[in-house]
């Protein structure tokens, strides 16, 4: 099974895409996970840079935030349309509201599996705050509920919804990891989405959890006999990389993380 890494475009916005696309190629990276935009002449700088550097990309999706679930599923559905038409290896999918019910979120998995079918492109549907999956216990539910469901495993953002590292919920867990086929590699904790550096001594049972939980995603991957896993370092600028205050400055590197992480979890799943 090959394991291929993707650099986030979140926190490099600033940079021209040709610039960023040099810098993740000369890093290591295999590809970039980003949005796609409407406009085609925008569309067209992102994938000629990401085609002059031999990268792939991961198409992201996250912008519906209309409270009309009938607005809502309109806009879901031609933001994952555009998506796939820059044909990206998959779709990292922020899926519905934590606020609507579990038959509205079921559609929207139908919506995005009808489209994943249709172009052969899978669509993860990412554990993330304020989306459907946004707590273990929920999303327990809605996997067992909705079978071909296949997820994004960000768990840093169930550990802060559960103000915990998971201990007592083994079995949502275990079937999460069973249904995902993207991970978003950061490291939470109880009170945050987000440690300030992982490679702190403080925040070593938290990376322990994590790797474990990213251990068991890689060994279920290689179970079911899949190809390919990707990797998507997901540590992020102000506000979920910590601040100090006043001047704001960033407590840690963003570019620094991502890269530590992701040569780390290099060096544990593809080296001898």
């Amino acid at each position: 099974m090959k394991i291929k890494f993707f650099c986030p475009r979140w926190g490099s916005e600033q940079l021209p895409w040709d610039e960023f696309c040099f810098k993740v190629k000369e890093a290591g990276y295999q590809g970039v996970e980003a949005s796609v935009p409407f406009d085609e002449q925008e569309k067209d700088i992102i994938l000629n840079a990401l085609k002059k550097h031999n990268l792939l990309l991961i198409g992201q999706y996250y912008q519906s935030f209309e409270e009309d679930f009938e607005v809502h599923k309109t806009s879901f559905r031609k933001h994952l349309e555009n998506t796939i038409k820059a044909r990206p290896v998959l779709i990292d999918s922020q899926t519905g509201k934590d606020y609507f019910t579990s038959e509205q979120n079921k559609a929207l998995f139908a919506i995005a599996n009808e489209i994943a079918v249709a172009s052969g492109i899978t669509i993860a549907h990412e554990t993330h705050r304020n989306k459907a999956l946004f707590a273990t216990h929920i999303a327990k539910q809605l996997l067992t509920d909705n079978p071909d469901v296949l997820i994004t495993a960000d768990f840093s953002h169930w550990c802060n919804v559960s103000e915990s590292l998971l201990e007592q919920q083994p079995e949502a867990v275990k079937i999460a990891i069973s249904r995902t086929v993207h991970i978003h590699a950061r490291v939470g904790h109880a009170q945050s989405a987000q440690v300030s550096d992982p490679n702190a001594p403080e925040w070593q049972p938290e990376l322990d959890a994590h790797l474990q939980w990213w251990d068991a995603i890689v060994k279920s991957r290689l179970q079911n006999g899949a190809g390919l896993l990707t990797i998507t370092p997901e540590f992020g600028p102000s506000p979920y990389m910590p601040v100090l205050p006043y001047t704001k400055m960033p407590v840690s590197n963003q570019w620094d993380i991502n890269l530590g992480m992701m040569q780390l979890l290099k060096k544990r799943y593809q080296e001898p």
